[in-house]
């Protein structure tokens, strides 16, 4: 297996923090918008919460997480850490999988009707329920991202134990 050299690791690793820092920062902004879109003082600025929801907040947070995850990948796979090799790389890399598959099946496709939901506060036509759910991304995303910063930090859990080869297996090698 080809290891990366200390420049391409510490290079791969720098752009893992920052695209996971973009990350957290753009979940961050979602739940501010939520929280203005929700709770607003005026109408305008609460249906321009939702409008900036529904515009720009899906590409930016999938294009980061899958920059976290090519880059998680690089570093899995050429650095003693390895994919499957310990606990908290597993889980981090689960833990991504899910969040980009999240993002694309379950918030990408009510972005536009949140959208629609912001132009329509203006009108007094919109359904509350197109936005009822909305708190719950960002709160999941957070938990999850936190929980994988963390996991980066403290390494817990030690080496993912493999199924013991028979006898004769071990004896061949």
């Amino acid at each position: 297996m080809w290891k990366l050299n200390r420049r391409a690791r510490q290079a791969t690793l720098i752009v893992h923090i920052v695209a996971a820092g973009a990350w957290i920062g753009i979940d961050v902004l979602v739940a501010v918008l939520v929280v203005v879109g929700r709770f607003g003082s005026d109408l305008e600025t609460r249906s321009l919460a939702y409008q900036a929801l529904g515009a720009f907040v899906v590409w930016p947070m999938l294009v980061s997480g899958l920059v976290c995850l090519a880059t998680g990948l690089l570093l899995g796979l050429g650095t003693k850490w390895g994919l499957i090799r310990y606990w908290w790389v597993l889980v981090k890399l689960v833990l991504n999988v899910v969040l980009c598959l999240l993002i694309l099946e379950a918030l990408r496709p009510g972005m536009p009707g949140v959208g629609r939901y912001g132009r329509e506060l203006l009108t007094g036509t919109a359904d509350p329920a197109v936005v009822s759910d909305l708190v719950f991304p960002p709160a999941v995303s957070l938990t999850a991202l936190a929980i994988a910063t963390v996991l980066s930090v403290a390494k817990p859990w030690g080496r993912v134990r493999r199924a013991a080869r028979p006898q004769h297996e071990r004896s061949l090698t």
